[in-house]
């Protein structure tokens, strides 16, 4: 069967996963009967909870006698380590553009590793339908950005289509007849060419681990696209490091082809295939699986450094081990291995007191979903303060700096801009308006900078506007940033909070927590309205006499409490808080610093 393989990347909420779910419908991969699921791609909770791609997955459906392998790829630079490995397993890619938004920082990171790969982009312009949507300009951003990533200029020469992903359409006229997506099908067959790999065949097997899956009867799975040769299920194998060291020699027990959402075990694995193969016990991702015969290993695609570290700790708080089962320092380190293992974007240490572990990553929202998958599976743990990582670049330290995109309305724009020229250290870039009364502003902010200020954004901009961040590039370091100015307020004692304790505490800042709540000492329990931080005993009940009794006085009213999601509180705290997170409960606690943390603290400032 005639054979295509593409990667479609967008940038958040652009519609991407939508368009796959039309793109099976209308090639026949489902029966006519048969129940559907929206965004069926997001197969993942966390994924299908908020509306974002975290895994890349690959799917295939056939059209008109041709197998066109297609991966869903995230939109969210976070996740950019699945990005990276999986376009090299691609021969064409379709970027999927917002007609209203046009080209956003996420679009712009994918786009430039696709373009120096030399694939040659169909430019899609989606949700041309919107009442806001202005195609033409969205175009000419695309072309715009094609030639500040240095396309060539065949890649400057693009195919580009309109669609309505929701509504099931695509065509190269945005006046078009509008019925199905028969024209974008099409397109890809003609525009996108055939694995080269296809005329290798009769070369030795040789296949990139791209993706790191595992099944409970199979066990490890290693997906990747072979690059030369034929496999055959039950013949011997090899897995060579990057430096074509010998790994491990195997059988090839299983080999599982992408037939719709399904994977279905074939005989015969051809060149140019996007297969997973099981039997392996150590190989892993960037490792080549070859014949025996081979001896060089396939070049991997090298991966962006991480930017932040996260220190991931035992929870030895007074209330740890009521909620989850999975507690020890060597359960936890197990799991962050094994984390590492699969998603090559994060980095595993070990401290030197061993019961705590540094993880490298790539932004917040990655550790965020890190953490959040740990505390499903009974973890608990407590969290400190992203750090950002630095570099030595000829002897002066750098900084990683990233591109923030914001819009927001025009009323609102003088505020963002000083916060973030002002305070952050950033850099104004270009400031245009956006239509429908927003501003778009593009500033080159530090990280560090960044970290904690979305909430303060949210109230600056009356939670209307929209942050979009990407990294941009290293640069010298911009000095000290001042973090969080208000001070805590923190619980002096032990117990059950009461309604009345907080209510005659409520001058003194805002809750985060209420009523009838486990409380120790240490534990923070509210923001203080003032910059230094204050103890107050939470517990501290109404004196009953018999001239105050317990029904005479005002009554009692508490403000509702502020709930802090998990990427909020990580945010949130200072240098000497923790957040401790359980399956069921995200605490903010301060905790001791010893000499040594103080003083690589004080640096990292």
């Amino acid at each position: 069967m005639d054979l295509r393989n593409i990667a479609i990347i967008a940038h958040v909420d652009h519609g991407k996963t939508t368009l796959v779910d039309e793109l099976l419908k209308q090639s026949g991969t489902y029966r006519e009967n048969q129940a559907t699921t929206e965004r069926a791609m997001d197969s993942n909770d966390l994924e299908r909870e908020r509306g974002i791609t975290i895994f890349a997955k690959p799917t295939s459906v056939e059209w008109k006698g041709t197998r066109i392998n297609i991966v869903d790829t995230p939109g969210h630079a976070d996740f950019g380590g699945e990005v990276e490995r999986i376009l090299s397993m691609v021969d064409g890619v379709v970027l999927l553009v917002d007609a209203a938004e046009g080209p956003m920082p996420q679009t712009k990171f994918v786009t430039s590793k696709a373009l120096k790969l030399g694939l040659r982009p169909i430019v899609v312009i989606n949700k041309v339908d919107k009442s806001d949507g202005e195609p033409d300009r969205a175009l000419d951003e695309c072309f715009d950005l094609f030639a500040s990533l240095d396309a060539t200029d065949e890649q400057l020469d693009f195919p580009h289509m309109y669609a309505s992903g929701r509504s099931g359409w695509a065509d190269m006229e945005l006046d078009g007849p509008r019925k199905d997506l028969s024209a974008l099908f099409e397109l890809v067959l003609k525009h996108v060419p055939a694995p080269k790999q296809i005329a290798d065949n009769d070369k030795p097997f040789t296949m990139l681990a791209t993706t790191l899956g595992g099944d409970p009867f199979l066990g490890r799975l290693l997906t990747g696209r072979v690059e030369s040769g034929t496999l055959k299920a039950g013949q011997a194998i090899k897995a060579m490091s990057r430096d074509g060291t010998l790994i491990e020699n195997f059988r090839a027990t299983k080999i599982l082809a992408f037939r719709g959402l399904d994977q279905t075990a074939i005989e015969l694995a051809e060149a140019g295939d996007i297969v997973s193969i099981a039997g392996m016990s150590k190989a892993t991702v960037a490792d080549t699986l070859s014949d025996t015969s081979v001896v060089d290993a396939i070049p991997a695609q090298p991966i962006d450094p991480p930017t932040i570290t996260v220190t991931f700790g035992i929870n030895d708080s007074p209330l740890a081990g009521r909620d989850g089962k999975k507690v020890q320092s060597r359960v936890i380190r197990d799991r962050l291995m094994k984390e590492a293992e699969s998603n090559v974007a994060i980095k595993v240490t070990d401290s030197p007191t061993g019961d705590s572990f540094e993880v490298a990553g790539r932004g917040e929202l990655q550790m965020g979903v890190l953490i959040e998958n740990m505390r499903r599976e009974g973890f608990e743990l407590s969290i400190s303060r992203p750090q950002v990582l630095f570099q030595d670049i000829d002897g002066v330290r750098h900084e990683p700096i990233e591109e923030a995109t914001i819009d927001v309305d025009d009323e609102y724009s003088g505020a963002v801009i000083e916060k973030i020229t002002g305070v952050r250290k950033g850099e104004l870039v270009e400031m245009r308006p956006a239509g429908a009364g927003k501003t778009r502003i593009i500033a080159h902010v530090p990280s560090r900078g960044l970290i904690g200020y979305h909430g303060e954004f949210l109230t600056d901009t009356r939670g209307t506007g929209v942050i979009n961040r990407v990294f941009h590039s290293w640069a010298p370091h911009k000095g000290k940033i001042p973090g969080r100015r208000a001070g805590v307020l923190i619980s002096m004692e032990n117990g059950v909070t009461v309604s009345f304790a907080l209510w005659k505490l409520e001058d003194r800042g805002k809750f985060f927590l209420g009523a009838q709540t486990d409380v120790y000492q240490g534990m923070i329990i509210g923001e203080h309205s003032r910059e230094n931080d204050l103890e107050v005993n939470p517990l501290k009940g109404k004196q009953l006499t018999n001239v105050r009794a317990s029904g005479t006085d005002e009554a009692v009213r508490l403000t509702t409490p502020i709930t802090l999601s998990l990427e909020e509180a990580i945010a949130y705290i200072d240098d000497d808080e923790l957040v401790e997170v359980t399956p069921n409960a995200i605490r903010l606690r301060k905790r001791y610093l010893d000499p040594h943390e103080r003083k690589r603290m004080s640096k990292s400032a």
